[in-house]
Parts: C-alpha cells; sequence; structure tokens
C-alpha cells in the first residue's frame, strides 16, 4: 500500500507544470538517508533540486566538545561514554595525538559506545567506585530521553554520584533561520524532520512560512510521506500560497510531546552554542540548568587548556563539510569526498554519521559528481 501511494504522489509530482527550478531543503539526516536510499532524486522532475540541510547532530558538534572527551578520557580516568557515531569523530590534533574517541581507546583509554541514556545511567551503577562521563550530542529528539533519564533518576533519588554529563545538544530549527537569514538561504522551500516535530510540534516551524514566506511542510521517513510534503511544497509555490502542511500526521501532533518538552525545560537551558565549522547560532544549543551542575562533567573537570584549541570549531584543512551541513555544496562536491575521505577513513564528520549526508550518499553509490543530482 506504501508503494502504491509513493507512485501516487510520485505521478501528481509529474503532472504538476513546472516551469522553474524549485530548490526543496530536507533538514533532517534520516530524510536524507530515505531520499537518497529509495533513489528519489532520478525519480523526481528535473526542475526539483532536493538539498540536504543541517540535520546532522554529530557532523555540528563542536570540535571543542570531541577533544575535551577525548582529553577526559585519557587523562582523568574515567569512562567516556557516548554514541557509536561520535566514536569515529576526528578532530585536528597533532601527529601523533589521538584524533578521535575510537583512537583514545586504542591508546587504553576506557571509551565504550552506548546506545541510549539509560544505558549509560546503568554503567555507571554498575561501577560506582569510577567515574562515569556520558558525552550525549544530539538535537531535540536525542535530547529529550536525556533529559527524562536525568529527571527520573533524580526525582527517585537514584542518580549515582559518579554518573556526570557531558552536553553537546542543540536545537535544530535555529540553524534553518541562521540560512534563512542571510544573503543566500539556498532553497525556495523546506522538508522539516517528522521526529524533531514529534517532540517539539510542528508550530516550532511556522517561522518559515510567516516570517520568511516559503511553503514548508512537516515529513515522515518512508517514500509515501516524503513525497507528500514535496508535492505540498512545489503546488504551493506554483499557486504563490503559504503554509505549514504535516505530512505525518498519524505522529505529530499540535504541541508536540508535551511530557518530553517539560523534562527538557525541567533539566536544560537555552543558549548560543558553536556548530563545528558554522560558527555561533544564537539560541541553539542545551546546557544543564545551574541546579543540575553537579552533574555537569566541565564542572566536574574543568579543562585547564582552553588557550590551546586555537583550531577550535574548525573542520579539518580541505574539508567542505560545512559548506555540505549549510546546504552550499553536495558532498560531491566536497574536495576531499572520495578521494583523501572515504567511509573506511574520514576526514570529516559528515562522512562518519549514518545521518551525514557524505556517508548516505556514498552509501548510496555516489562516487563521482557524475553520478549525483
Amino acid at each position: 500500500m506504501s508503494e502504491a501511494r509513493a507512485r501516487y504522489w510520485l505521478e501528481k509530482i509529474h503532472a504538476l507544470p513546472l516551469q522553474q527550478r524549485v530548490r526543496i531543503m530536507n533538514v533532517c539526516g534520516g530524510h536524507e538517508r530515505s531520499i537518497t536510499h529509495a533513489g528519489l532524486r532520478g525519480a523526481l522532475p528535473a526542475a526539483v533540486e532536493l538539498i540536504p540541510g543541517p540535520g546532522c547532530p554529530v557532523c555540528v558538534c563542536p570540535e571543542e566538545d570531541i577533544y575535551q572527551a577525548i582529553r577526559l578520557a585519557l587523562q582523568e580516568r574515567v569512562t567516556l561514554v557516548a554514541f557509536g557515531d561520535m566514536l569515529r569523530v576526528p578532530v585536528n590534533t597533532p601527529v601523533g595525538e589521538a584524533r578521535s574517541l575510537a583512537q583514545a581507546a586504542a591508546l587504553g583509554a576506557d571509551v565504550r559506545p552506548v546506545a541510549s541514556p539509560d544505558e549509560a545511567l546503568q554503567l555507571a551503577r554498575a561501577m560506582p567506585d569510577r567515574p562515569v562521563v556520558f558525552f550525549a550530542a544530539g538535537f531535540e529528539t536525542t535530547s529529550a530521553p536525556v533529559a527524562a533519564m536525568l529527571a527520573q533518576a533524580s526525582d527517585a533519588q537514584d542518580l549515582p554520584a559518579n554518573f556526570s554529563l557531558l552536553l553537546s545538544g542543540r536545537l535544530t530549527w535555529p540553524a534553518v533561520a541562521m540560512l534563512l537569514e542571510s544573503d543566500t538561504p539556498g532553497f525556495d522551500a523546506l522538508i522539516a524532520p517528522g521526529h524533531v516535530s514529534t517532540v517539539m510540534g510542528p508550530e516550532e516551524w511556522t517561522f518559515v512560512v510567516e516570517r520568511h514566506g516559503l511553503p514548508a511542510a512537516v515529513a515522515g521517513f518512508t517514500s509515501e510521506s516524503l513525497l507528500a510534503a514535496m508535492y505540498s511544497v512545489l503546488r504551493q509555490q506554483l499557486e504563490g500560497r503559504r503554509m505549514l502542511d504535516n505530512c505525518y500526521g498519524t505522529v505529530v501532533r499540535p504541541g508536540g510531546n508535551p511530557g518530553a518538552r517539560r523534562q527538557l525545560d525541567r533539566m536544560f537551558a537555552v543558549g548560543d552554542a558553536v556548530w563545528r565549522g558554522i560558527g555561533t547560532i544564537p539560541a541553539s544549543g542545551y546546557t544543564l540548568r545551574p541546579e543540575w551542575r553537579a552533574w555537569d562533567a566541565r564542572e566536574r573537570f574543568p579543562d585547564p587548556e582552553p588557550a590551546m584549541r586555537r583550531r577550535a570549531g574548525q573542520m579539518p584543512p580541505g574539508c567542505d563539510c560545512a559548506q555540505v551541513v549549510l546546504g552550499r555544496l553536495y558532498p560531491d562536491q566536497c574536495r576531499l569526498y572520495g578521494k583523501a575521505c572515504t567511509p573506511r577513513k574520514p576526514v570529516g564528520p559528515c562522512m562518519v554519521s549514518d545521518e551525514g549526508a557524505c556517508r548516505i550518499w556514498w552509501a548510496g553509490g555516489v562516487r563521482t559528481a557524475e553520478l549525483a543530482h
């Protein structure tokens, strides 16, 4: 049934009288994976251009946060846990030093992947005599379970004293707002992420329509939902009307998930935050509220050498990940793509994560610019 519905929306898109190119940005890395693996770019009319956006949390995690995690693992005799993708993200360090958490582990550090916040907490309970630091990078959909884990353990008076959090959480919409407020946003319509909208509510994306006059639609992760959203924004563009269309109505509800939002507000504050290779984006990052800072790894293990991080925030030399994240280059237009940078030996973070556009395109068979878009 889903395949038939996807074909239905694709036929409706082809029936639209598109005269000019329409550039649609899909914010989410999960969307990009679905689009690429389903071959949707090749199935759409030539006038439709799909642009990967900034929805890869691993890709934008600040270099200085990763560096601090590496330093903690190597120098503070802690057990450092993180979601699996974070272990392979490289940073700029002198030759001979660990460039990733995986390399720190190879040098003897106790670095472990976890699949959930609860797994990190359980590990701390099982190792009461050893500090356990949970390096938590992610967008709202990851930050909400982290906040819930902390809140529930605190309410039960079961938050271990040896547990602390190195938080690198980000909000999705401020990056899109930054692009739209720039001189060259680079897209004409937006496909908003369904999982973020499930947590935060679709209303977070109304600014795209109301403030910037662009068509927008919330989509899920099937071809059917994505194509329905594409049809919606293309039709809006043709008819000169603007709205935020919810094409993931089975999951996304007005107001989002009130419980998850309450936990986020209770545990975290929102402030200006650094995005790797991009710079500081106002009101785009989560930090622990003051009343919870006893569990903040930055407070518990102060970094003694911030002045040494002069390359903080930068991508590796020659790496164009920041431009890919901002939708200004396609992955295969990066100078290192498929040459110095491959999934086996990634140079930039976009080739590491399953939500990174470079990794997704490589997995989808794109090896040269001739095969792409």
